[in-house]
């Protein structure tokens, strides 16, 4: 996460443009670290968000409102008894500092008008919202810092705001380019990390970009790189800096698949392609917004799927020692046609021994070649045939039940993988309403009395239109595969599926028509990107018409045979919009 100097600064020019003018109406804080400013300006009501929640600072515009405490805090009554009708001045940011400052004109009680602060700062576990007066005397903060809390500075009612020493870092809008070579290189550090650690405001994945742009490995240490390098690094950075100074901004969110890996206010060449995509955003709080929401949402759904994950991680675990073992049991019958042989020869040959031998040399009739038969010497010719018969008859009866065994662990393993595809491609708590209820049905689930209590289904099939206006469905587990086959699909319909791994089922409806081949093209990298190869460069997917299919007799919901197909080869990619989940 990219919360850095530059996002802050494009969070100022942002808040100037809607809040220079503005009037405070309202100020709650719903959390003990949050504030929700209600701000008029410009014919608008707006909402700001400030947190200085320790493992996620935020400040961004919102439409949501959130219940405030029915007593308010002190804080809070500080802040509304200063500036609770108090007019914004400006919105501006120290360098490229995690700070941002924001000044009110309010009237005190005298009827004079005077002039506070409140300074964000957003630093991680040292994030904290300070008031301060025009003096920039502290008067409270929704934090206290005490001496014994930090010996760098004090942030208490009564003290001096200041700016927390940075470690003499260069200010990246001021540095020259012989500032930035030097003390770049004078870090015993690879040069990604360099460049962060010497530069106020640059964050990590920022410093991993200007090595792109530049064309320079940043994970090679910076005293390994020339003068002339160092110099052509500084001219990356100055292309991103003169695009901070000049207030060019680019809010983009990086997913990788549909899952937010990365956000920052200027381009991340450095993640384009190998299943990344970005999407920009007219504003940095639409982005903040998004990011955090779709953030919560991934982690809400690990955290409401990790006893599934469990049960099916320990089912699978099971059913493949279940299968090592079967293996074996059948690896052991190989030598079972041997007996038989034996058998059939001492039958045949053994009238001629007297008793007492340990083998037996003859002619095996069905290879014309020599055979030595290992003979018990307790035994009779006859009664050495009948144990190896014996034998014979037993690992043949091994050999057809494991055979069978086999064949039922195969198809619960390729069951069990394939709802564990369904886990990774839930987005919604809904969706995991169905993944409960097949791992119920199946029993990996144990029903307790009430506690099998069915839940209302509300999940649907992913709904998508291709460029040439077909619409596109694929389910997101066994059930809604069924569904979308079987119900959904008709004869002349197009299925696709990725061929010989778990995956979803992807239903082109034809109506009729003939598909253009970019139909094809869409519908299989749907195929690809709904599978377990979703992390490959490319993958085989399997195509025929609906009719084409047949269900497999007992099998789980959504596993089909069929005979003939087309194939093609598919990169894994989510490039369609989406209608909606509910049609």
């Amino acid at each position: 996460m990219a919360f850095d100097g530059i996002v802050v600064a494009n969070l100022v020019r942002d808040l100037n443009e809607k809040l220079a003018g503005a009037r405070i109406s309202k100020i709650a804080q719903p959390e003990k670290d949050e504030l929700l400013f209600t701000v008029k300006g410009n014919r608008e009501n707006l909402r700001l968000l400030v947190s200085a929640n320790a493992g996620l600072p935020l400040l961004y515009f919102t439409a949501k409102n959130k219940p405030s405490p029915m007593t308010a805090p002190n804080f809070c009554m500080l802040l509304r008894k200063h500036i609770g009708s108090g007019r914004i001045l400006s919105v501006t940011q120290p360098g490229l500092e995690r700070i941002i400052r924001i000044e009110i004109e309010h009237l005190d009680e005298m009827g004079d008008v005077r002039r506070k602060y409140l300074i964000v700062e957003l630093m991680g576990k040292h994030s904290n919202i300070i008031f301060c007066d025009e003096n920039d005397m502290i008067l409270d903060s929704i934090k206290h810092v005490s001496a014994q809390m930090s010996s760098v500075r004090e942030v208490l009612p009564g003290r001096t705001w200041f700016i927390p020493n940075t470690g003499e870092k260069l200010d990246p809008l001021t540095a020259s380019a012989e500032e930035f070579a030097a003390r770049t290189a004078a870090v015993p550090q690879p040069l990604a990390k360099a460049i962060y650690l010497t530069c106020t405001g640059i964050s990590p994945v920022v410093a991993a970009e200007i090595c792109h742009l530049a064309s320079l490995d940043g994970d090679i240490p910076a005293k390994e790189f020339s003068a002339a390098e160092l110099t052509h690094l500084f001219h990356a950075f100055s292309w991103i800096m003169d695009d901070v100074r000049s207030g060019k901004f680019s809010p983009n969110i990086v997913y990788q698949g549909e899952t937010p890996i990365e956000f920052a206010s200027v381009p991340l060449t450095m993640m384009e392609g190998d299943g990344y995509h970005a999407v920009s955003f007219p504003t940095i709080s639409e982005l903040l917004e998004r990011y955090y929401s779709e953030k919560d949402t991934v982690s809400r759904i690990r955290q409401k799927s990790a006893d599934l994950r469990k049960i099916i991680s320990n089912a699978l675990e099971r059913s493949y020692r279940k299968l090592d073992l079967q293996e074996k049991q059948l690896r052991d019958t190989e030598k079972r046609e041997k007996f038989r042989v034996y058998g059939e020869l001492l039958n045949a040959y053994g009238y001629g021994l007297s008793g007492g031998e340990k083998s037996f040399k003859c002619l095996n009739y069905y290879d014309n070649t020599e055979i030595t038969i290992p003979l018990d010497p307790q035994l009779s010719a006859q009664e050495n045939a009948k144990k190896f018969f014996e034998k014979y008859g037993k690992q043949k009866r091994t050999y057809e039940a494991v055979t069978e065994q086999l064949a039922q662990t195969r198809a619960e393993i390729s069951h069990l993988e394939s709802i564990s595809a369904s886990m990774d491609i839930a987005r919604l708590e809904e969706d995991l309403v169905q993944i409960r209820q097949e791992l119920s049905e199946y029993g990996y689930i144990k029903k307790h009395g009430t506690a099998v209590k069915k839940q209302k289904v509300t999940s649907r099939p992913f709904h998508y239109l291709s460029t040439d206006g077909f619409h596109i469905y694929v389910g997101k587990n066994n059930y809604q595969n069924e569904e979308v086959t079987f119900k959904l699909a008709g004869n002349s319909d197009w299925w696709f599926h990725a061929k010989g791994i778990p995956g979803s089922h992807v239903i082109v409806k034809a109506e009729g028509k003939e598909l253009p081949d970019r139909v094809f093209e869409e519908a299989g990298a749907l195929a690809a990107y709904y599978s377990k190869g979703r992390g490959n460069e490319k993958v085989e997917i399997d195509y025929v018409q609906r009719r084409a299919l047949k269900k497999v007799p007992g099998a789980a919901p959504g596993f089909v045979v069929y005979h003939e197909n087309y194939s093609l080869v598919a990169e894994p990619k989510l490039e369609l919009e989406e209608i909606s989940t509910r049609t």
